[in-house]
Order: C-alpha cells, then structure tokens, then sequence
C-alpha cells in the first residue's frame, strides 16, 4: 500500500506555486494548457488580482478586467476549455513575473483554502451554474473595467470576481456568495459615487 500522502492531492496553490517554479513559459496559452478545466477560474483569479490587490498595476487592470469579460462571455456560451486567438496564446502573463504580487496572490489563496468546505459539488460544473458564473464575471470585470484609473473603484469589483472565481474552484457555496457580496457592494459604491460626481458637476454648470 502506498502511504497517504503519495496519494494525496495536491492544493489549488500547491499546483500554482509549482508552475510558477517550474520551466513553463509564463503565457496565457500555457497557463490554460496546465491547467485545462480550472483555467477559466484560475485565470480569473489571476487577472483580477492584477485590479483586487494592493500592488501598483499601471492601468494594466483595466486590460485584465477586458480579457475576464471575454472569459465570461465564453463561460455563458457555454466553453469547457479557454479560447484564446493564437496571437493571444504567447502573450505573456506579466504579472506573474513579479514576485510581490505572487506573494500577494499565494497568500489569499491560501487563507481561503484553509477556510473552504467543499460542499453541494453538484451545483459546480452545470450549464446553469457556469452561466451564472458568467453573469457573476462580467458585472464585476466591467464594473472595474470603466472604474476611472486610479481612484480605487476597481478594486472591490475585482476583488469580488477573484474570490467567486476560487469558490468555483473549491466548490464552496459560501465564498461564491461572499465574493458576490463583495462584488455588489463594490458596484453600488461605484455607481453612488459616480451618482455623485455626476450631481455636483451639475450644480456648478
């Protein structure tokens, strides 16, 4: 009999820590090519922490939020696996090339990891569920995507897709709720304070 933890399956960061670690070029068709059917969510976590972290991003998370959008769209549309453009595919995922931001993406993951309960398996993996998830992306990556550059907006949107993103891929019900909570808190306050700019310039014309 082989011991228990030969067989054991490694961690959703075990698996990231590795491919990072390992000789893989850092693209966007590699990643997806690793990873298979997490790519979608894992990808998304990975682009909207690009937004969601406290890490400067130089306007590069306004072109994250687009590309999860496009993920969301295939999400509805039913695709099993990411498409991407064959120019798309050697396109490299900057953002993993720096340390701090691994750091930052290794360590939330893991602290969720710690807390999740996989549960109601049978609600991951649907037609339906995957739509919603959709839905769930596009309204928070377009959200952070016309959130004005460097005011903070985009932050609780994003944030709120990267942890719905990794309650899918632990299929656990209640972090998918707190990161579409998040998500919504994120929007509204978006869309009050636009509400309010709006307003005031209005007052002063």
């Amino acid at each position: 009999m082989r011991p228990a933890h030969a067989t054991q399956k490694a961690s959703l960061s075990q698996e990231l820590e590795a491919w990072l670690a390992g000789s893989e070029e850092r693209t966007l068709g590699g990643f997806v090519d690793s990873f298979g059917h997490k790519s979608f969510a894992l990808l998304l976590v990975v682009l909207l922490g690009v937004a969601a972290l406290p890490v400067p991003t130089a306007g590069a998370g306004h072109v994250c939020a687009f590309l999860a959008v496009l993920l969301g769209l295939q999400l509805i549309a039913g695709r099993e696996q990411v498409w991407l453009p064959s120019s798309w595919r050697r396109r490299e995922l900057a953002a993993l090339r720096h340390q701090r931001f691994t750091a930052a993406l290794l360590g939330l993951i893991r602290r969720l990891e710690r807390r999740a309960r996989p549960r109601f398996g049978f609600l991951f993996g649907r037609r339906l569920s995957d739509v919603v998830f959709g839905l769930l992306v596009i309204g928070g990556s377009a959200a952070a995507f016309v959130a004005p550059p460097f005011t903070g907006l985009d932050t609780l949107p994003s944030l709120g897709v990267l942890i719905v993103s990794l309650g899918v891929l632990f299929e656990d019900p209640g972090i998918v709720w707190a990161g579409a909570a998040i998500g919504i808190i994120g929007v509204a306050v978006e869309f009050l304070l636009g509400a309010v700019a709006v307003h005031s310039l209005a007052t002063l014309v």
